[in-house]
């Protein structure tokens, strides 16, 4: 079995598309395992989030989100709901990495996407990361405890370094021995790449 480091975040849109269509078909057909990295998008939110259009400018956010919703609707996604704020990710991200510890990580980080994707879940509030920890089985105050715990914490920012010393620069970014590609690409584009770095169909 192959192994595919795939960099995301929850938040991240393009990411949120690939996971739930070209990574997803790529797990079923090629014996292929994802090694998942946690990288925060966007370190200067501060807690709480922020409003996108204090983030981008009011006036470029109906457009981002018309052409948000055209490309997933390219790849076959139509249920996104676009959000007012986008928040701040540290401390789901870590929750990821104690799910990853507990062997959960796979669970979580599903669960962690279509919470800021489709249910409109709050990443940073307690409530909604307790209903993620129990749904990924995890305990959920163990879970809300490790989402601010300083070491997991810092394995966020151990990530993000790791990745920016690979030269990653956006995300979804996708390496298999010692090659990368980056972006929400077309299907066939990552299936090259795989095969490309010795992964056999199923």
């Amino acid at each position: 079995m192959t192994t595919l480091t795939l960099y995301t975040d929850f938040v991240c849109p393009f990411c949120f598309v690939a996971e739930q269509s070209t990574v997803a078909k790529l797990q079923q057909t090629y014996d292929l395992t994802i090694d998942w990295r946690g990288y925060e998008l966007h370190p200067d939110t501060p807690p709480g989030g922020m409003a996108l259009a204090e983030k981008f400018g009011a006036a470029r956010v109906p457009a981002m989100r018309a052409h948000m919703r055209q490309f997933a609707n390219g790849f076959g996604i139509t249920d996104m709901q676009f959000r007012e704020r986008s928040p701040n990710t540290r401390r789901a991200l870590a929750m990821a990495e104690h799910a990853r510890d507990q062997g959960k990580l796979d669970a979580f980080r599903a669960l962690a996407m279509d919470a800021h994707w489709r249910r409109g879940m709050d990443l940073e509030g307690d409530a909604d990361l307790r209903t993620l920890a129990a749904e990924a089985g995890l305990e959920p105050e163990a879970a809300l405890a490790a989402s601010r715990d300083p070491a997991l914490l810092s394995r966020i920012d151990a990530r993000r370094a790791e990745a920016e010393a690979r030269g990653v620069t956006g995300i979804p970014t996708f390496v298999m021995d010692g090659r990368g590609v980056v972006g929400c690409q077309p299907y066939e584009t990552l299936a090259a790449f795989v095969e490309a770095g010795g992964a056999k169909k199923r």
